[in-house]
């Protein structure tokens, strides 16, 4: 599974920071990026799927 932050849609609400710091990280500004290419590791899958569920801007897309 990849995570990936549309970061024209991120508003910087950062409640995917605040959920998963290991997947998401923040810049100066409070927008959010994910880390490294993305790559979620297998036992952060439910994790990704939490920050996907949670953001209010839908700016997390999850792909296989």
């Amino acid at each position: 599974m990849k995570i990936h932050v549309n970061r024209e849609k991120c508003q910087g609400h950062n409640r995917c920071y605040a959920l998963a710091p290991e997947l998401i990280d923040v810049d100066d500004l409070g927008s959010a990026f994910e880390i490294g290419d993305g790559q979620v590791p297998a036992e952060l899958e439910d994790k990704a799927q939490l920050v996907a569920d949670n953001c209010p801007e839908y700016a997390i897309e999850l792909s296989d």
